[in-house]
């Protein structure tokens, strides 16, 4: 870590040049050391998705993946996250494709007003990496950190569970099972 220093109100301020790995790619910031991690990726690299909300770990709208493990990065420095993996919502799609989770929050209606969307789906990934087959309370137990004043929850939870399964599936297909689905052959005595 570079120590930089600037003439501030009250003196001298240090500086610290950090690279933070940000969804695959390595970012440098200029930080000091009270800065969180939340407000780095937000107002220094344009990483909007984890939401401010209450500022004390309490809500989880700002859950980010480091090293994947769900965080609150309100609660994380941003010195402390120098060479470690750091994941946002906008890191979950590949190649113009959702996230699973995404997808299956979607397609159920989990998402309400979106802003604690993100950080649900970030503790629910973070779940899954560790748990790809979570029982219905383990998945209640990891979004517990996670508060939505819209809804009940339960469309939350079937999301989950709709990725998990369809994980699952993905999981246990055989290459030839995949391959017998994506271009049947046609069968003795099916007249084709």
């Amino acid at each position: 870590m570079h120590h930089a220093r600037r003439r501030g109100n009250r003196g001298h301020v240090t500086l610290n040049e950090i690279i933070l790995h940000v969804n695959g790619r390595a970012y440098a910031a200029r930080v000091e050391d009270h800065w969180t991690l939340l407000d780095v990726l937000r107002n220094q690299l344009g990483f909007t998705g984890a939401k401010k909300g209450c500022d004390q770990g309490s809500c989880g709208a700002c859950t980010v993946l480091l090293d994947g493990i769900a965080v609150q990065s309100c609660l994380v420095l941003a010195v402390q996250s120098q060479g470690r993996s750091i994941v946002t919502i906008e890191g979950l799609a590949r190649d113009g494709r959702l996230d699973p989770l995404q997808s299956a929050f979607h397609e159920v209606g989990a998402i309400q007003c979106g802003f604690c969307t993100p950080g649900m789906i970030l503790s629910a990934k973070a779940l899954l990496l560790r748990n790809p087959d979570p029982s219905e309370d383990q998945i209640k137990e990891a979004l517990s950190g996670n508060l939505c004043r819209c809804t009940g929850y339960v469309k939350i939870v079937q999301a989950v569970k709709m990725a998990a399964a369809e994980r699952s599936q993905a999981a246990g297909a055989a290459p030839q099972d995949v391959a017998l689905r994506a271009d049947p052959a046609p069968q003795a005595g099916s007249g084709t």
